[in-house]
């Protein structure tokens, strides 16, 4: 029997407007976001999608990713075979640094491809379902923090519960009055996270946590600059709330850092930091093995990598601290799937078709495409 191989490439640069503005700490958003989608057909005629979700202050451009696909990436995945995932994932690492983004956009359309022609999720393809539903968590990011309450308000009776505030952005002041606010209004009711994005200084980041600890968060994000893991070694022993690591930890040799440092209580798992499903399983298994739970982070992500977002995760025992897939119900004022990933009582629900679950319209890929490279 012939085995199939990628036969054919599509990729779109897209922008997707989105409903409100997002204070983000290292960066803010507004307007629209960019990301690329790449559609593989195999000679068999199955197709796959994924998606490259980059952030120019965080890991790069949408222009960048998409040249990379474009110009560096296709001609290496063109002819070879659909299942042989790990060993072209290799090949793509020695044929161009970095770029992880647009390595897992790859990776995520191939095991969608694989799913799909052997009637299988990705979950089962990464080992199996541990979980059916991930708990929700939604960001309090807008300019407008009374907007973001009046959010909470219809969220919180619907099961939405968790909620991760980002601060460090406005004045000290004004992020305490903030959690104060939420605190009174909602009490034990909510699980109230932190998010500094890395946006606070060494020198006197520890008096700041302690006036937040105050109002009990489940844990601290990444409080300091990355480049800064004995500054988060330290706060990580001197603070009684959990500290969470996220642009301290993109690989598995940060997370190795992370553990041998001591820098961290838990981690932020991001498809588009690692650069590959595989990659994020065997990240989260070095932080199994040091007793750190994961959380399922993103960037911008729309439906597809939120969907592949979701296979990872019903498939990895450690990421239980909940996801942040909010963006495709909450931000866009549009995806790209024909249905949404769906959401219930505060929890998003693991597709459960084969590969990743979902069903692209390719009418609303054209209407947000801003450049297509067809091959």
């Amino acid at each position: 029997m012939t085995e199939a191989t990628v036969e054919r490439i599509r990729l779109f640069l897209i922008e997707s407007p989105i409903k409100m503005a997002r204070l983000q700490g290292v960066g803010n958003v507004k307007g629209t976001v960019k990301r690329v989608l790449i559609e593989l057909t195999s000679s068999d005629g199955a197709i796959g999608w994924g998606e490259a979700a980059p952030w120019e202050v965080f890991t790069g451009t949408p222009e960048a990713a998409f040249s990379a696909l474009d110009i560096y990436l296709r001609p290496i995945v063109l002819g070879k075979p659909v299942r042989r995932i790990r060993a072209l994932m290799a090949e793509l690492d020695r044929a161009l640094v970095g770029h992880a983004e647009a390595k897992v956009a790859i990776e995520m359309a191939l095991l969608d491809i694989v799913g799909k022609s052997s009637g299988l999720s990705v979950a089962d393809l990464l080992g199996g379902r541990v979980r059916d539903t991930i708990p929700l968590s939604f960001s309090i990011a807008d300019p407008d923090f009374a907007a973001d309450l009046e959010r909470m308000r219809k969220m919180v009776p619907d099961g939405n519960v968790i909620y991760k505030v980002k601060t460090g952005v406005k004045p000290h002041r004004e992020d305490l009055d903030h959690l104060e606010a939420i605190r009174k209004e909602f009490g034990d009711k909510v699980d109230l996270r932190v998010d500094y994005n890395q946006a606070l200084a060494p020198f006197g980041a520890i008096k700041i946590l302690r006036d937040v600890e105050e109002f009990a968060p489940t844990f601290i994000e990444q409080p300091v600059p990355r480049k800064y893991l004995d500054v988060m070694a330290q706060l990580t022993a001197a603070l009684e709330t959990p500290v969470l690591a996220d642009e301290s930890c993109f690989d598995r040799r940060d997370m190795m850092e992370v553990v041998r440092r001591e820098a961290a209580d838990a981690v932020s798992i991001k498809l588009m930091k690692a650069g590959g499903l595989f990659e994020a399983q065997a990240i989260m298994a070095i932080a199994d093995i040091a007793g750190l739970p994961g959380y399922g982070g993103t960037l911008w992500e729309g439906g597809i990598g939120l969907a592949a977002g979701t296979q990872l995760i019903a498939a990895t025992p450690g990421i239980s601290l909940g996801c942040e897939f909010y963006m495709p119900h909450h931000v866009l004022t549009e995806d790209v799937l024909e249905e949404r990933v769906a959401n219930r009582a505060g929890h998003v629900v693991v597709p459960d078709g084969p590969g990743l679950g979902i069903r692209v319209s390719e009418a609303s890929v054209r209407a947000n495409a801003r450049v297509i490279a067809e091959g």
